[in-house]
């Protein structure tokens, strides 16, 4: 068996201040005091990890429009049944509160038959009703939009927990529904998601409607930093070869408790039977010594001695599954740490599953949708006592050039790279970006170290308290409109995600040798968002594609600044805080020009090449370059603008036999246009 080789761990570290698990005289906690002031709004989207408390959130939300602001009912609709008990009765008068939030039995539909065994029918029958709280599937909701209209709805308060599988495409019914109530303009919709991002690059909601809500924005780094408990948080992606249970041990400690979602059956990653895939996982942590009586657990002694208990989500046999699924929801799994050590899963054990033990989320093979990755993880970053750290790690098969799925695997390979630059985006600290003001001392609440502020030096200060970075940039761009300046607020992080998850800028970013990085950050970055954001004018299109391409060079830069640290190997912790920090010391004067002619796959790509063979790396490489794009008319016409701009500050055009690649490059899109145009004349 061959050494792993693996991308080194990220490593997040956290203050531990406690204020996301501390309640305020209303019974809550931070994030849930964050949404409530933005109560009034007919339109929210929270935005917040998983354990943040959402769903408590909504109950302080859809009590006071119940209450205090005319709405006569509440629907609440969850992706799948199981989600459905996280909005069960809470006495909230108890902890402050001015009401308790109760749900009616018959009216929690993840939990009731229905009427007469139909649960649209008690759709309406709740209409029909007095009482004030419905709990249903995103599915069941579906039908009954379809079967009573939008209209039926009017007036009431809509909640959609896990917004993100809501999306823009013609054809997710949900999304299509959601356009038509906004467009009607008759509810009021609270939209809820860990996680913003998509897997198929579709958006959420089409750009008109999202800017229609206001948004709760609740980081990881917030949320973390409130714990009392867990403190750090490493994400590591591992390759291998052969049969991923073999190499299984090198990434798993049985001593910790432990997640493992195997890959889909009809992955490339899997064996083929995923019960022979289960046997496996158990072959390779000890002896099987039989199952528990009272819980369907697999018993297996372990190298050591030790005896785990391993929970089979897998199995679907209809004799064994409905055991364990209730074991797993006893009192025990949240009071008693030993209740269970290991669980493996197919598709189950994702959203709104709440185990606070688990240490390790292990994830075999590639996930197409970061959503799914931050749902995972968030299973192992629950506030829990004796738990300080906590880890994902994601297993995947390293590319083989004889394979015929060769392609299929570049493809794969380059999604798991992306979400995990992704990754290191959502659990960094904010950015606040403002332009290079020498003169400037107003710099109140920010550590700027021994000696404080000094304009000739320092660009970057930490607010420790709002986990916040306040970064000067020479030359930078700000945005003019309020939803811009929005966007470059909240939402830097999805136009980061847009930008990774495509596939020709990932490729050529790691792979073509001859890449202009401005090719990238300005190029291609600034179409991704034009056509993310087609209303907004492109003075504001060009602010948020600097204030995007600062926010994920400077993450990846001082991703660079640790490993530069005079130390090769490739296990070592990438710190990002402690990484932001050298790199401030170690550059002095940050320059918009200078962020975006670094290539932001630069240091991916350089931690990548340690991390797989060198025939995995050529054969990448290989269908990256066969899939090169030659210049085309948009990306000339792009180029011809950044041409002008070029002109209008030097007083010259680019100058095809320049030094600088980059002006080659302008020089190009301007050669092309006028090739262009003698064709279209002379034709």
């Amino acid at each position: 068996m061959r050494k792993e080789k693996n991308i080194p761990t990220i490593t997040v570290n956290y203050n531990n201040n406690g204020s996301s698990v501390t309640s305020n005289e209303l019974g809550m906690r931070a994030m849930q005091e964050l949404a409530y002031e933005k109560r009034g709004e007919q339109y929210l989207l929270i935005k917040s990890p998983p354990a943040s408390g959402k769903s408590r959130a909504l109950m302080f939300i859809a009590l006071d429009k119940l209450n205090n602001q005319g709405v006569k009912q509440v629907i609440i609709a969850v992706p799948e049944q199981s989600i459905g008990s996280s909005f069960n009765n809470e006495p909230l008068s108890k902890y402050g509160y001015y009401y308790d939030w109760e749900v009616t039995p018959k009216w929690n539909l993840c939990n009731s038959p229905g009427e007469d065994g139909s649960k649209v029918n008690s759709v309406k029958a709740f209409f029909e009703s007095d009482d004030k709280v419905l709990v249903c599937t995103h599915a069941l909701f579906r039908r009954a939009v379809e079967r009573f209209g939008i209209e039926t709805f009017d007036g009431k308060l809509i909640a959609i927990d896990e917004f993100h599988h809501v999306s823009s495409n013609e054809n997710n019914v949900l999304g299509s529904q959601l356009k038509d109530f906004i467009e009607r303009d008759k509810v009021h919709i609270v939209a809820m998601t860990g996680s913003y991002f998509r897997g198929d690059a579709n958006p959420v909601l089409m750009p008109d409607d999202e800017l229609k809500f206001e948004p709760v924005t609740y980081t990881y780094y917030e949320q973390l930093s409130g714990y009392e408990h867990l403190k750090t948080l490493n994400i590591g992606y591992y390759f291998y070869s052969g049969a991923y249970a073999d190499d299984l041990l090198k990434v798993l400690n049985p001593d910790e408790k432990t997640i493992i979602h195997i890959p889909n059956v009809n992955s490339r990653e899997s064996m083929g039977d995923k019960i022979k895939e289960v046997e496996h996982i158990i072959e390779e942590l000890g002896e099987w010594q039989g199952v528990e009586v009272s819980t369907g657990f697999h018993l297996v002694k372990t190298k050591t001695g030790k005896i785990i208990k391993i929970a089979d989500l897998v199995d679907d046999d209809s004799s064994k599954r409905p055991l364990v699924q209730a074991a797993l929801k006893m009192p025990a799994i949240k009071k008693n740490p030993d209740h269970v050590d290991i669980i493996i899963a197919l598709g189950m054990a994702k959203e709104g599953f709440d185990w606070i033990w688990c240490e390790h989320a292990l994830t075999i093979g590639y996930r197409s949708s970061l959503t799914e990755i931050v749902q995972i993880i968030g299973r192992a970053t629950r506030d829990a006592p004796n738990k300080t750290q906590a880890r994902f790690t994601n297993l995947i098969a390293e590319v083989d050039a004889s394979e015929d799925s060769v392609t299929d695997a570049v493809n794969d390979t380059l999604k798991a790279i992306s979400a995990s630059l992704l990754m290191e985006q959502v659990l960094a600290p904010k950015f606040n970006f403002t332009p290079k003001n020498p003169q400037s001392k107003e710099k109140d609440g920010f550590d700027y170290g021994e000696g404080g502020y000094d304009p000739n030096k320092e660009n970057i200060g930490f607010n420790e308290e709002k986990g916040e970075f306040q970064v000067e940039i020479k030359g930078l761009a700000m945005p003019e409109s309020e939803d811009a300046k929005r966007i470059c607020k909240e939402d830097l992080n999805e136009v980061i995600a847009a930008f990774a998850q495509d596939k020709e800028t990932i490729g050529r970013g790691l792979f073509d040798e001859e890449l202009v990085p401005q090719e990238l950050t300005q190029v291609r970055l600034g179409k991704i968002i034009k056509e993310k954001y087609p209303d907004i004018d492109d003075e504001d299109i060009e602010a948020i594609r600097q204030h995007a391409v600062a926010a994920l060079n400077i993450t990846q830069m001082a991703k660079k600044a640790i490993n530069d640290e005079g130390n090769d190997n490739i296990k070592t912790n990438t710190a990002l805080i402690d990484g932001i920090r050298k790199f401030a010391m170690d550059v002095r004067d940050l320059d918009v020009d200078w962020i975006d002619s670094i290539n932001p796959f630069s240091e991916a790509y350089s931690i990548l090449s340690k991390a797989m063979t060198e025939k995995s790396l050529k054969a990448m490489a290989e269908v990256i370059s066969g899939k090169k794009p030659n210049i085309n008319l948009e990306e000339a016409r792009e180029l011809a603008k950044r041409a002008l701009k070029f002109k209008n500050e030097r007083g010259r055009l680019p100058d095809i036999k320049s030094a600088d690649p980059w002006e080659q490059r302008m020089a190009q899109g301007i050669a092309y246009l006028a090739r262009k145009k003698s064709e279209e004349q002379n034709g």
